[in-house]
C-alpha cells in the first residue's frame, strides 16, 4: 500500500466545510515531491498563506490573476533549460480560468506548454463575495445575478478539448480515488494537461458546512457534472457511471436555486439529459459491469466507485 503524503497543512484559512480545501489536499497527495505550484488570486491563494507563512510543503509562485498559464509556461521552460526535473502545477479558481486567465491558458494550450493546470470550480467569484463568473450555471443566484444568471455556463472542457491538449478530465472531491488517479495520470504525461475539479462552496451555494461532499456527490449522480476524461481532444471515456437521479435533488439542496420554478428545473433537466446523451455517444460506452449496475450510492464522502461499494457490502 502506498503511503499518502499530506502536503496541505492544517491551520489554513479556508471556510469550515470548504470543498476546495479538500480538493487541493487530494491533488497535492497525488503530485510528486518535485512539484512547484503556480497560484493566482483565489480561495487557493488565501489557503496557501500570506508571506512569510505557508500552508503547504511545496514551493508556491503566486502570480497575477490573468497570468497563471503564462507564469507556468516560463517556469517549466526555465527548469527544463537548467536541466532540472520539476513538475509545474497550476492551482486556480474558475474566475482565473474561465474568464480572467483564459487568454493565457489558451495560448499555452495551443503551444502545448508542459504543465498541469487544475481548476477548482466553485462556479462564481467566491473569494470576493459570490459574484457570477463564466462558470456560473444558468439560473444560479449570485450577488451580481440576484434573479438568477440569464446565460449558460461556459463549457471549459470543450474549449480545452478544442485545443487538442494531451489530457483533460473532470473530477470531484467526493470521488477521491477517481480524482487522484486522474492527477497521477496527468502528471505522467507531457504537454498541457487540464483537470477540472468541481467544488461546492458553503456560503456561495447556500449549503450547510457539513454538506459539501453530499452535494458534490449529488452533482455527479444527477449527471449534472459527470466524471470523464478526454485524450488529445477526441477520445472520451466516462470514468464513473452515475445513478441518474433527478437533477432537482441536486438543485434543491442549494439555496442559490431556491427561486426556480418547476418549469425552470425541467429546462435544466432537459439540458443535463442532452449533454449526457452527447457524452455517452462520444465515449461510445454503455453501462459498465460492476460500476454502472449499482444499487444505491454510498454515504456522502464515500469516494469509492459504485462497484467497490457493492463489493464492500457483499463482503
Amino acid at each position: 500500500m502506498s503511503v499518502v503524503v499530506d502536503r496541505l497543512l492544517s491551520g489554513h484559512a479556508s471556510c469550515p466545510g470548504c470543498a476546495v480545501a479538500l480538493g487541493v489536499r487530494q491533488v497535492l497527495q497525488a503530485v510528486p515531491a518535485n512539484t512547484v505550484l503556480v497560484v493566482p488570486p483565489s480561495c487557493i491563494a488565501v489557503m496557501m498563506g500570506p508571506l512569510p507563512l505557508a500552508s503547504t510543503t511545496l514551493p508556491v509562485y503566486q502570480t497575477a490573476f490573468e497570468t497563471t498559464a503564462a507564469a507556468a509556461s516560463g517556469l517549466a521552460r526555465a527548469y527544463r533549460a537548467r536541466g532540472e526535473d520539476v513538475t509545474v502545477v497550476c492551482l486556480a479558481g474558475d474566475g482565473g480560468t474561465y474568464d480572467i486567465g483564459i487568454q493565457a491558458l489558451s495560448g499555452a494550450a495551443e503551444r502545448n506548454e508542459d504543465f498541469l493546470y487544475v481548476c477548482f470550480d466553485n462556479e462564481a467569484y467566491q473569494n470576493t463575495g459570490n459574484q457570477k463568473s463564466g462558470a456560473t450555471p444558468w439560473g444560479a443566484r449570485t450577488t451580481s445575478t440576484p434573479r438568477g444568471k440569464a446565460t449558460r455556463k461556459k463549457d471549459i472542457m470543450e474549449i480545452l478539448a478544442a485545443h487538442r491538449v494531451p489530457y483533460a478530465a473532470t473530477a470531484s472531491p467526493a470521488f477521491r480515488e477517481d480524482l487522484v488517479a486522474k492527477v497521477r495520470r496527468a502528471v505522467a504525461l507531457r504537454g498541457t494537461r487540464f483537470v477540472l475539479v468541481t467544488c461546492p462552496c458553503v456560503p456561495g451555494w447556500g449549503i450547510a458546512d457539513d454538506a459539501s461532499l453530499a452535494v458534490a456527490r449529488l452533482a455527479v449522480e444527477s449527471r449534472a457534472l459527470p466524471l470523464y476524461e478526454v485524450e488529445e481532444g477526441q477520445r472520451h471515456r466516462i470514468t464513473y457511471w452515475p445513478a441518474g437521479i433527478p437533477v432537482a435533488d441536486y438543485l434543491r439542496a442549494q439555496s442559490r436555486y431556491a427561486h426556480l420554478g418547476e418549469s425552470q428545473v425541467a429546462e435544466i433537466q432537459a439540458e443535463v439529459d442532452r449533454r449526457w446523451a452527447t457524452l455517452v455517444e462520444r465515449a461510445g460506452q454503455t453501462q459498465r459491469p460492476g460500476l454502472a449496475e449499482e444499487t444505491a450510492p454510498g454515504p456522502p464522502g464515500d469516494s469509492r466507485t459504485a462497484g467497490a461499494q457493492a463489493e464492500a457490502r457483499a463482503g
